[in-house]
């Protein structure tokens, strides 16, 4: 089996197309050839790769217990306590979507105010959007009682949508924004939903690539630049976000414009973005009156 992708080294997955032309000639998932891949180029076993997945699973869950039980704030008293009142909400007035979208929410922000706390989180793909895949796939799994084999199998997936648009535009909001950040954890989220809901790699894909192309231009503009304003709430957002492109794409609606063409506008849209738009906080929500209070109340300028 390794054998085989030391004779196929060159056929990398470097793209979706790529992705799903050798899922069909291997007639293997995308989780399966990832998995196979890691353990040949880090000369151990499937099982030892899937074991370092699982410590990740761990530790996005632990996140999520410790941030639900949490109201602490932050070092800047900015941010902390969004989770408590939202889950304080729900109990006077349930949510309009249902119990999964109150979980969805609130795992989110349970998760993201614990980076804030500087507690342990999985940056996935950055740290500004540690709260998106968790929140989506460990909601799901708990509502619909999925094993932790097909967690696992799911964040692998997740991991390898993050690899592939990484192999064009670095995933940081320095680099192309929020975009960069959130935009593309909501579209490994939407994959990872797909494969555990048992879709296709196409419709894998798909998600993935619906989710992008209704995120570009998300600018990264944190207020007195830390990792706080708009970025806490924006985690929850990006969580409902990946449940509907999965949706979508479960459906059997595809993108139109090819998910390797979505990457390259991504790209594009994040070279013609003002470098004042890229995590600098030189500009946007940076920048408001309330913004430069909050700032010179942080820092006592």
């Amino acid at each position: 089996m390794w054998e085989n992708w030391k004779v196929n080294m060159k056929n990398e997955i470097n793209t979706f197309s790529d992705l799903l032309l050798i899922c069909g000639q291997k007639n293997k998932r995308a989780y399966e050839l990832v998995q196979e891949k890691e353990a040949f180029l880090l000369d151990t076993s499937i099982d030892e790769i899937r074991l370092k997945v699982k410590k990740s699973l761990d530790a996005m869950k632990n996140a999520i217990k410790i941030g639900l039980k949490s109201d602490e704030k932050s070092i800047s008293k900015q941010c902390g306590d969004d989770c408590k009142k939202l889950q304080e909400g729900f109990k006077a007035h349930p949510a309009l979507f249902g119990d999964l979208f109150e979980k969805i929410t609130t795992y989110a922000l349970a998760t993201i105010e614990e980076n804030l706390r500087m507690g342990k989180i999985v940056a996935c793909p950055t740290a500004g959007s540690c709260a998106i895949v968790p929140a989506v796939l460990i909601a799901i799994s708990e509502k619909f009682n999925i094993s932790e084999d097909e967690q696992i199998n799911a964040l692998i997936t997740a991991g390898l949508i993050g690899s592939i648009v990484q192999t064009k535009v670095s995933l940081a909001g320095a680099v192309a924004g929020c975009q960069a950040e959130c935009g593309v954890a909501s579209a490994m989220s939407a994959g990872a939903l797909v494969q555990i809901l048992g879709g296709k790699e196409k419709q894998i894909v798909h998600s993935a690539a619906l989710a992008l192309k209704n995120i570009l231009g998300l600018t990264c503009d944190p207020v007195a630049g830390l990792v706080e304003i708009p970025c806490v709430k924006r985690n929850a957002f990006l969580a409902v976000h990946a449940v509907t492109a999965a949706e979508l794409a479960l459906a059997g609606i595809e993108s139109k414009i090819p998910p390797d063409e979505v990457i390259d506008a991504l790209t594009q849209t994040g070279q013609l973005m003002s470098p004042l738009l890229k995590e600098c906080s030189q500009a946007g929500l940076a920048k408001t009156k309330t913004a430069l209070k909050i700032e010179q109340k942080i820092f006592n300028r």
